[in-house]
């Protein structure tokens, strides 16, 4: 088992502090059936450093800390955001970056979302809340995310993430 070193802790600890405080100040975009959750666009991370993960997974749950949607959200919001990261990592192509993020929370938000706010038509509510929420992931995604990643990939900054 690989050691952790105090350099990766701190780098997780900084990317959780910012994924939770761009959540939580964005909170009228960043929650609900139609969300922009502008931190999202971190999870590029992943594909540079695996200490990115454990940074957006300790992000996401601290923000979702302060979802009004349930209490469930801490703990499926942060598994999608999970889920996303891992997934995200092995990509290595701009445009394919985005879809484990837009997959993973349209389909686990958009089902939370659905249960908690349908009485007796899950399904019909399911696909409503997946496409809305797969749609703001999509937009965060390609207009924040992908600029990032390509950035990153084409400066130092993304060779020294490689390192942690």
């Amino acid at each position: 088992m690989k050691r952790i070193t105090v350099r990766q802790l701190a780098f997780a600890g900084i990317l959780a502090a910012v994924y939770a405080v761009v959540t939580i100040l964005s909170a009228p975009i960043a929650y609900g059936a139609i969300q922009f959750r502008l931190s999202e666009a971190l999870t590029v991370l992943c594909c540079f450093t695996p200490t990115a993960v454990w940074g957006m997974v300790l992000g996401c749950l601290i923000a979702n800390l302060f979802s009004p949607v349930s209490v469930l959200d801490v703990v499926l919001g942060t598994g999608a955001t999970l889920i996303a990261c891992l997934l995200t990592r092995p990509i290595k192509k701009p445009w394919l970056v985005p879809i484990p993020t837009i997959a993973a929370n349209a389909l686990i938000v958009g089902a939370e979302i659905a249960f908690f706010t349908s009485d007796s038509a899950f399904l019909p509510a399911f696909g409503l809340n997946a496409l809305t929420v797969g749609l703001g992931e999509a937009v965060v995604m390609y207009l924040l995310g992908v600029p990032l990643f390509l950035y990153l990939r084409r400066s130092k900054a993304g060779q020294r993430l490689s390192s942690f």
